[in-house]
């Protein structure tokens, strides 16, 4: 008689499952953004210390001259993030040029003291003098696009260079520095959710050229500031703007963020099985251990609650004043302190609160001690998958989160300020999830209030939408480590990764 084969318990089964269906969404996703690169030819140069992408429909072809367009992204983006419109016009028969503003992206330099017109102007001058003398390009119809500080830079430019055949300004901060006129072609797109200055700023300049050439406003409706580059009515106006056009392919600005979502998704999904191979099997939590972490008193949590509210509304006071507001991170150096005296404050104010008023410890501890060392190599593991599902998927499908010059000894402190936030996140949560979402929440908007009120910097308002994202992705990555018992610590160190590396990789060198 053959044995009987191997019965493997419920949770192995499931966790197979599991690694299977990420492997499968990591593919299709990989399909996908392969996909999105179909039918065009790339090229990386660097000019002048200016890093820069071309991008075609096929090869070069001297015999045959195309319009060339020079795309410019805004403040805190790259050129990674204007890629899908590089691939509408490529595909539309011209000659893409994508580069990245000093400071930003692929690009180490310091951006200087502000982002200076002349600083902007020449990285704009070296990208166009790089495109004008490419073989297949028709020096003639040189056609400029900008998004934000981008659009800011290439009306100026095209304003000083009526050889510029047209251009194209998305979301244009303010129209004060144009000559009246000038430039004659100038398409302006203004996202319809976004802030009000925006779209006095392209009215302003409707009314600036309105006896000298061609100067039409559209107004995309149901998208803001960043979600406009993505919108196909943007990509529509854009490639009936250019010069002259060989192609009428359909645009597919979604294409690499379908992508990236995938990737998202297959990094979440495989965080189960994997947490399940380094900390082992789930802890059984004890009916006493329920009871214990059962309905919390009101006074408890009203204690926390404004714990809470008070360590991140001082913070934002503080954090304008501390050193970390002086490091050469755009934005980030303020985000990095108010997440440092955040963190400290609510571990401090935790420790010094009455007992009675104190969470109690975690109700799901495991029956067996971990060693030392499986704990630390757990940790190391997790910590790298996160760097990978972060990093990757914004690297990808959004924009530049590849670390260069100045970010990699800023990476240390971003990171460290972040862990001790996400410390006091646990203390004060306790394990819970749906703590740790309060926690997260009053963060958010006590981060907020204070750039609307001028604590913060006016661009974090910006950047909330993706720092709320991310400390939700923490939550829910906590929540998937939580069901193993692993300690505290382990989920504000993953949870510090999942924060830090896009603070401190994609917002601006100064």
């Amino acid at each position: 008689m053959s044995a009987a084969p191997p019965r493997h318990p419920p949770g192995t089964r499931i966790a197979v499952l599991l690694a299977v269906l990420a492997a499968v969404t990591a593919a299709l996703g990989a399909a996908v953004l392969v996909r999105a690169e179909a039918g065009l030819s790339v090229r990386h140069v660097t000019v002048g210390g200016v890093p820069m992408t071309e991008v075609r429909a096929g090869p070069p072809t001297p015999d045959a001259r195309r319009p060339g367009v020079v795309i410019a992204h805004g403040f805190a983006g790259s050129a990674r993030l204007m890629r899908p419109i590089a691939d509408t016009v490529a595909r539309r028969g011209a000659v893409a040029l994508l580069f990245d503003f000093a400071g930003h992206g692929a690009n180490p330099a310091g951006l200087g003291a502000g982002t200076s017109s002349p600083r902007l102007a020449a990285d704009l001058d070296i990208a166009v003098g790089h495109l004008r003398a490419q073989p297949d390009v028709d020096p003639t119809q040189i056609m400029l696009v900008g998004h934000s500080m981008g659009a800011g830079a290439v009306t100026r430019y095209a304003a000083g260079h009526p050889e510029i055949a047209r251009t194209v300004a998305i979301s244009l901060p303010e129209a004060g520095e144009l000559p009246p006129g000038r430039p004659t072609e100038l398409l302006l797109i203004v996202g319809g959710a976004e802030f009000p200055g925006f779209r006095r700023a392209a009215d302003d300049a409707v009314r600036r050229g309105a006896t000298v050439g061609r100067r039409p406003a559209v107004v995309v409706p149901g998208v803001e500031h960043i979600s406009v580059l993505f919108a196909p009515r943007t990509h529509e106006e854009i490639a009936r703007w250019l010069p002259s056009v060989d192609g009428d392919a359909a645009p597919r600005p979604f294409a690499r963020l379908v992508g990236a979502a995938l990737l998202v998704v297959a990094f979440a999904v495989g965080l189960v099985p994997l947490a399940a191979l380094l900390l082992g099997r789930r802890a059984a939590v004890a009916p006493a251990a329920r009871r214990r972490a059962g309905a919390e008193p009101s006074l408890r949590g009203a204690v926390l609650l404004g714990l809470v509210v008070l360590a991140s509304g001082l913070a934002t006071a503080v954090a304008a004043i501390l050193p970390t507001n002086h490091l050469p991170l755009a934005v980030g150096g303020y985000v990095t302190g108010f997440l440092l005296v955040t963190g400290l404050l609510t571990m401090g104010g935790h420790r010094w609160l009455p007992a009675a008023t104190r969470v109690p410890g975690r109700a799901d501890e495991p029956a067996g001690r971990r060693t030392p060392a499986r704990t630390i190599g757990a940790a190391l593991a997790l910590t790298a998958y996160a760097i990978l599902a972060v990093a990757l998927p914004i690297h990808l499908g959004l924009t530049s989160a590849r670390p260069v010059g100045a970010r990699w000894w800023l990476l240390p402190l971003v990171l460290a300020a972040c862990l001790l936030f996400l410390l006091g996140v646990e203390l004060v949560a306790s394990g819970r999830t749906w703590h740790r979402l309060l926690v997260v929440a009053v963060t958010v908007v006590v981060l907020s209030a204070a750039a609307v009120v001028g604590l913060a910097p006016g661009f974090v308002l910006l950047v909330v939408p993706l720092f709320a994202v991310l400390l939700g992705w923490h939550v829910l990555w906590a929540a998937v480590l939580r069901r193993y018992a692993p300690p505290r610590w382990l989920s504000a160190v993953v949870g510090a990764a999942l924060l830090g590396w896009p603070i401190a990789t994609t917002l601006p060198l100064t």
